[in-house]
């Protein structure tokens, strides 16, 4: 598998879906908001970046559940990898392509995730425990080589519940493969990526960005719904119901995505550190020389192997 990953305004979608033309591939979305229908704009759905010379490069992952819905990564995990699997069995390259570092880690990393169901009788039995006993039952199901669950008691709680879970249900302990995979990563300078940002999102709110809000809260979508998709839909949410001026809704909004920008930076960083290899391509560079760069370094990848 190759996976594009950098900074939001980087150009990630359209260097992959230039890339899987080459490869004949297919796309995977790593992107938390853009499996939600009806939010396009707001969450960056280029739908032109995947056509290429004619054909429409496929994507999975994007438009499969309804807004409203808290979609997470346990679920990101499975999806994903019914649509590896349906991709390598066609003999097409996955492309894994997108900005959620979580997701990314996830099926990278191959996180253990199993969708554990709250249980209310076991909570209201375990509310009586004191913390001893309850570090005594957690210990009984696992070693417990840290304080990370034992440290806080609702936490201690939920990690019983996970344990109990786990043994009664076996059969749902998926492992999942390991995964060959290679990552670029797409960078810019600080300045030139707020740049990027700024005129990103004075071309979407010129061109539907607050219809669609306006649209979504007209289909039922609580504003306090929509705040949770993210920092469009929160500050233009708020310009909508009178909150914020125009202005104030654009100065906000515009500082909120860089300092998410530079979280997104941070946490590529940390991936680095924690050993993944990512190949780094000038975002100044030509569209086509991108596409050589990775093209090089996939055919020195498979001389080698």
């Amino acid at each position: 598998m190759i996976t594009i990953l950098g900074q939001t305004a980087c150009g990630k979608t359209k260097f992959a879906a230039h890339l899987a033309y080459k490869l004949d591939g297919e796309i995977i979305s790593a992107d938390s908001r853009q499996v939600y229908k009806g939010m396009n704009i707001g969450t960056g759905k280029d739908y032109d970046d995947y056509k290429v010379n004619n054909k429409t490069i496929p994507c999975h992952l994007i438009d499969i559940v309804e807004p409203g819905y808290e979609y997470n990564v346990y679920e990101y995990k499975r999806d994903f990898f019914k649509a590896y699997n349906d991709i390598k069995s066609r003999n097409k390259i996955p492309v894994l392509c997108g900005g959620t570092g979580m997701y990314i880690e996830a099926v990278l990393k191959n996180y253990k995730l199993i969708n554990v169901p709250y249980n209310k009788p076991l909570r209201d039995f375990l509310k009586n425990k004191s913390d001893e006993e309850l570090i005594e039952m957690l210990s009984s199901f696992k070693k417990l080589h840290n304080i990370t669950d034992t440290s806080d008691r609702n936490r201690l709680i939920k990690a019983i519940e996970i344990q109990k879970y786990y043994k009664e249900h076996p059969e749902l302990n998926n492992e999942y493969p390991e995964i060959n995979n290679i990552i670029f990563g797409i960078f810019f300078d600080r300045k030139v990526i707020k740049q990027r940002i700024t005129k990103r999102l004075e071309y979407r709110l010129k061109n539907g960005l607050i219809e669609e809000v306006k649209s979504l809260l007209d289909k039922g979508i609580s504003a306090k719904q929509l705040k949770f998709y993210g920092l469009e839909y929160k500050f233009i949410t708020k310009y909508i119901t009178g909150e914020f001026d125009y202005y104030e809704m654009f100065k906000l909004l515009d500082t909120a995505i860089h300092q998410f920008a530079k979280r997104q930076t941070t946490w590529l960083r940390r991936m680095q550190k924690n050993g993944f290899k990512i190949n780094w391509i000038d975002g100044e560079l030509s569209l086509n020389d991108k596409i050589d760069f990775a093209l090089r370094i996939l055919r020195d990848k498979s001389h080698s192997s």
